[in-house]
């Protein structure tokens, strides 16, 4: 019998596939029921490993299932384009960011090709040319005509040495993540999208995803949008340096108005012990022109971590500002104002009250500057309230707190606001963390925003019939900062409302806008329209979405806002675009280090082991390796394995089998050698199955093939559409060693059970199961072959295992016939040792048997 050889099988079939141009998806409705299976596309970065395969690989068994179940299929593929890393190539390597791109296009396209993914080729797209990001920018005028885009004066990050705006990300302490450079804090005009206009919609849409989007990410989301109901209220300055309030000229500068503050705990006022202002409050900027001490204070700040995590790790830190407030309810009463770290001026009005007892943050901060700390929430049945370095956050009454004494915490809250109110100090309002999506990014390699600047009429949208608005191609980057802002010609144009001399936006769009609809285009990728509505109504929402959890909030977010505005727009009915997501785990590698320091490839890496002593060493060196930790496949360490490898070694069947058998989808891989090489031995036991004769068979083998082939399908089916791969396949190998097993089986039963078995592993090992199905003699291929379906009588289990409890509390269990009289199930359980060392010698008083799921025993 001949070995199978996946280095001739699987060209031969994805040649098959080609031909028949197998994957198109139907253009025209064809009364089958639609099925959209997407993965996140990927950013071109050069080469696809086996660790980008695993996201691919998992769609593509949902792809292939649904076809066979009688779907319509859409199942694209595109590239996330646009980006830094182009511009970085450029830099480092002297060539265009486009044709970086473009060639790393075409290899990772051939990578992908390899893997035998089920891909609608046709609908292909990337996002960096003129005839997607053209249509991006006829919508993106839509929306600027509707109010949804915007144009202000906003804070950056400014790298001095790149000479572009970083994200609060790539800021890592205090300096730039790439040019090493101190960050600068700047105000520049950006253009902004209103995602605010819509926060709560994007909060209540997030009910119709509960189980159909993991909780986690769904909280994610809700803690990003943030919203929040509390107290907006007003601090009177009492006390304030001289030269506060008024301006050099001579005139008033507001610096001695209230203080606004937004809480949600205004039950806690009356244990406020200081207010704290963000580093750039227009009050501390005010002190800081007459106090060099805040002054640096708030330098040091803004050249720290920006980010909200690095924020809360930091130490608290903070400047008495010299100024003090009245108590809103004590005028009597003042507290200090300082300048804080921890207060970001992008929530709520950037200033909060302190109330240490009952806020871990402003406790640290309190202890840290001496500062009183006055119990006022006493958590219920206790005495006297004690705090000492851990503050109370919990329910209970409040005390200490003059007419809101003794109501508990959410009474107190109503009563509180009622009081500021009524004395107009403040009012009761609603605040949201999420803020307007800056989208201006001060780079070349990005969607030119279609915008021209005139100096009479200001910013005017270009007209439709002039777009797409292409980037320049004679560009250079010889010189830090955006090519197009000293471009000789592009940036300079007409008025379109005028006529006079004008000036093109030089700032791109944030990468992010160019994935925030790109599933609708998929929809007809080449229709004249941005969104051809008919195709987009049919085939969205995607059905099920696959991504890596890092995208939860960012990439996610922002695509149901998008949504939701080319809906209100009138481009297309869908307004929530993802109906199933799934955040898959990572293929994660062992690293390995020369002694240098510099990692090297698993390739070039001989593994030994020595009476459990693992060693490495270099194979083109011979030079011994540190084995290192254990993590994310990665091109900067080097802990890569390509497609190819596995196609040359193994096929690339057993690669795809590995990924998905070794773990729940949901959590990491390690791929390990062995893995994949037991992946191949099954491969071959599988082919060998095919191959081998048996005689006519035996009624009882017979009968018995027939159940485990029904339970087979059952098992595999539901293990594909719930996510459990890695169940599916342990069923498949199971269901081989019974194959062998009932060797008595033949005739009918067999080729019953061989025919659902080759189209039970196609979605996981496609090209095998081709091959399969030819060697059964089966005309066409295994891809048009409908679904197995499963006899329920024949897949039920003989046995079921029922629980025991005893007084409501589980204590054991007791397998049993399916469909067991109560009275016979009484007599096995009473009979049970297990049962009987449980009950330790007290009278059972009362049996419930609930046929086939549960026994209750109630006892004295």
């Amino acid at each position: 019998m001949a070995r199978y050889d996946p280095k001739t099988a699987e060209p031969r079939q994805q040649a098959r596939w080609a031909a028949a141009d197998a994957f198109r998806a139907p253009d025209a409705p064809t009364g089958r029921p639609k099925y959209y299976v997407l993965e996140m596309f990927p950013y071109p970065s050069g080469n696809i490993h086996m660790g980008h395969a695993r996201n691919y690989v998992m769609g593509d068994v949902v792809a292939r299932l649904k076809r066979a179940q009688g779907f319509d299929v859409l199942h694209p593929m595109g590239w996330d384009a646009f980006g830094m890393p182009a511009e970085n190539a450029a830099m480092e390597r002297n060539v265009h960011p486009g044709a970086w791109t473009r060639s790393n296009i075409a290899a990772m396209r051939d990578q992908l090709k390899l893997l035998g993914l089920s891909l609608d080729w046709s609908r292909e797209f990337a996002t960096c040319e003129p005839e997607y990001y053209g249509k991006q920018q006829a919508w993106f005028l839509e929306l600027f005509r509707r109010g949804l885009v915007y144009r202000r004066e906003g804070t950056v990050n400014w790298d001095p040495v790149d000479a572009t705006v970083l994200a609060n990300e790539q800021v890592i302490d205090g300096r730039g993540w790439r040019s090493g450079a101190v960050v600068e804090k700047r105000k520049l005009n950006q253009w902004f999208l209103r995602i605010t206009d819509y926060a709560d919609d994007l909060i209540e849409g997030l009910k119709e995803l509960e189980g159909r989007w993991p909780d986690k990410v769904r909280l994610m989301q809700e803690n990003w949008i943030g919203k929040s109901r509390g107290a907006t209220l007003w601090w009177e300055i009492a006390e304030a340096p001289d030269f506060l309030g008024t301006s050099p000229e001579g005139e008033p500068n507001h610096a001695r108005d209230p203080i606004e503050v937004y809480t949600t705990r205004p039950d806690t006022l009356f244990g406020a012990s200081f207010l704290a202002l963000a580093p750039d409050h227009p009050l501390t900027r005010a002190i800081a022109e007459g106090r060099p001490d805040v002054a640096a204070f708030a330098e040091a700040c803004a050249r720290s971590g920006t980010s909200e995590v690095e924020i809360e790790k930091a130490e608290k830190l903070g400047v008495d500002l010299g100024v003090r407030v009245r108590h809103p309810f004590d005028p009597d009463r003042t507290v200090p104002v300082w300048a804080a770290n921890f207060v970001l001026s992008t929530y709520g009005s950037g200033a909060i009250f302190g109330c240490p007892a009952h806020d871990q943050r402003d406790l640290d901060f309190a202890l840290k500057y001496g500062l009183p700390v006055l119990p006022v929430v006493q958590p219920e049945g206790a005495g006297t309230v004690e705090v000492g370095t851990e503050a109370y956050v919990g329910p209970g009454r409040i005390v200490n707190s003059d007419f809101l004494d003794g109501l508990e915490v959410e009474a107190a809250k109503a009563a509180a606001i009622a009081r500021l109110e009524a004395q107009d100090r403040g009012k009761g309002a609603t605040v949201y963390r999420l803020r307007d999506w800056g989208v201006s990014r001060q780079r070349y390699w990005g969607c030119p925003i279609p915008v021209i600047h005139c100096p009479d009429c200001g910013a005017v949208p270009v007209p439709t019939d002039q777009l797409p608005v292409v980037l320049p191609e004679d560009v250079t980057f010889d010189v830090p900062g955006n090519p197009l802002d000293r471009h000789p010609t592009w940036k300079h144009a007409s008025c379109p409302s005028c006529g006079v001399a004008a000036t093109r936006e030089t700032d791109t769009l944030d990468t992010f806008v160019d994935s925030s609809w790109y599933f609708a285009r998929f929809a007809n990728p080449h229709a004249d329209a941005p969104i051809d509505a008919g195709a987009a109504n049919r085939w969205l929402p995607v059905d099920q979405y696959i991504g890596g959890v890092e995208h939860a909030v960012l990439h996610l977010l922002y695509a149901r806002f998008i949504s939701r505005a080319l809906s209100d727009a009138g481009l297309m009915d869908v307004k929530e675009p993802f109906a199933g997501l799934f955040t898959q785990g990572m293929v994660v590698h062992e690293t390995y280090r020369s002694a240098d320091g510099a990692w090297i490839e698993p390739a070039d890496v001989d593994l030994a082991n020595d009476a459990g002593v693992r060693s490495a060493r270099r194979l083109s060196t011979g030079e011994p390796l540190t084995i290192g930790d254990v993590e994310k496949m990665s091109k900067s360490k080097k802990n890569v394995v390509a497609p190819q490898e596995i196609v040359d070694l193994h096929g690339v069947d057993a690669g795809r089998l590995f990924v998905l058998s070794d773990s729940p989808p949901e959590r990491d891989v390690q791929w390990t050698t062995g893995g994949v090489e037991g992946a191949g031995r099954f491969v071959q036991r599988v082919w060998a199955e095919f191959d081998r004769e048996t005689g006519p068979g035996s009624a009882e083998a017979d009968a018995a093939l027939r159940r485990e082939t029904h339970k087979t399908i059952k098992a595999v089916t539901e293990g594909v559409e719930q996510f459990r791969f890695n169940s599916a396949i342990a069923k498949l190998y199971a269901f081989l060693g019974a194959l062998r097993a009932l060797e008595a089986a033949g005739g009918d039963a067999r080729r019953e059970a061989l025919s659902a078995f080759a189209r039970l592993i196609s979605p996981f090992v496609p090209h095998l199961a081709e091959e399969c199905w030819t060697r059964l003699g089966e005309e066409g291929m295994i891809l048009d072959a409908p679904w197995p379906e499963f006899d329920p009588a024949l897949a039920a289990d003989d046995e079921v295992t029922l629980p025991i409890q005893v007084n409501g509390k589980r204590r054991g269990e007791i397998r049993v016939a399916r469909g067991l009289e109560p009275a016979e199930v009484e007599a096995l359980v009473l009979a049970d040792p297990e049962v009987l060392a449980r009950l330790e010698g007290q009278a059972v008083r009362k049996i419930v048997v609930v046929r086939d799921r549960i026994v209750n025993l109630v006892v004295a």
